[in-house]
């Protein structure tokens, strides 16, 4: 057990813990994590408790935790052990957007593709990260604001990785957003995952036409067309000239828009589950 064998005043116990004195009132006063008596001088003391709750906050710095998130499992003993290192980069990931801190944001970002590579920061991370703010939005509970933030720092973040996808000699995937759906990040995360498989991507992006999907296709002809949708009616209402489009290409229909009966009306196949289970069926060779 570690001690300050105090209590102390708070220049002696920073020097006994190894924190400076700034950082632990501020640590004091965002997070209530020491709890000093008053001399009866009036000056602050800082005891054993308050020393082995410093240790714990620094113990989970270490293990990657927000300072919020290292506070309360200092707080309560036993959560900290509770909290894995991908979880703890999402809670910190989530807290730069909320304080629309970018450099903060990026740095999680950069640490995580470091040590997981781009398919462990897209399960770990980045995916469960923009789950959690659509909750959070959907009730009430986070801003549209961070929303919106966090999309688009993490949708520019992706499209920096696919920066010359469409090279190579792999087979070629024309991927796009049907009419009016305009989430495209899915989509990206796919097309990247799809990259590690050695495909190569043309990737149209949020609300595209199918008209112009389909001059797309003639003119690069893909091995496979995936169109995806949150909304079954952006399928439903380009039925036609999806009908068209599967009788010429290699048609696949994605998202929650997308079921088995929308793909046989349209003669689509449905590419089911999520990005990393469709991009590997798609990959998988004919048989395989």
């Amino acid at each position: 057990m570690i001690t300050a064998s105090g209590p102390h005043r708070i220049g002696e116990f920073a020097r006994r813990v190894g924190v400076s004195p700034e950082l632990l009132r501020a640590w004091e006063q965002r997070y209530g994590l020491l709890s000093p008596v008053r001399s009866p001088g009036g000056f602050r003391l800082y005891g054993d408790e308050d020393a082995e709750r410093v240790a714990r906050m620094r113990h989970g710095l270490d293990q990657g935790l927000s300072a919020a998130e290292a506070a309360a499992a200092a707080l309560r003993p036993g959560l900290a052990s509770d909290v894995s290192p991908a979880a703890a980069s999402v809670d910190r990931l989530l807290d730069a957007c909320r304080r629309f801190d970018e450099d903060a944001a990026h740095a999680v970002l950069d640490g995580s593709l470091a040590a997981f590579g781009v398919d462990g920061m897209l399960r770990e991370l980045v995916l469960p990260a923009l789950t959690q703010i659509g909750a959070e939005w959907e009730e009430d509970s986070g801003t549209i604001g961070v929303e919106h933030f966090a999309s688009n720092l993490i949708r520019g973040r992706l499209l920096g990785l696919a920066r010359l996808w469409g090279r190579g000699g792999g087979p070629l995937a024309l991927l796009a957003c049907a009419p009016g759906e305009e989430h495209d990040i899915s989509l990206l995360a796919f097309g990247l995952l799809l990259r590690s498989y050695g495909w190569r991507i043309v990737f149209l992006g949020a609300d595209i036409p199918v008209a112009n999907v389909a001059q797309t296709a003639q003119l690069t002809d893909p091995e496979a067309i995936v169109i995806t949708s949150f909304r079954t009616s952006a399928f439903t209402g380009e039925a036609t000239a999806l009908r068209r489009l599967a009788r010429s290409h290699r048609l696949l229909l994605s998202g929650r828009g997308a079921d088995a009966a929308v793909c046989r009306r349209i003669g689509a196949t449905h590419l089911d589950g999520d990005v990393f289970s469709a991009a590997a069926a798609l990959a998988r060779p004919p048989g395989g």
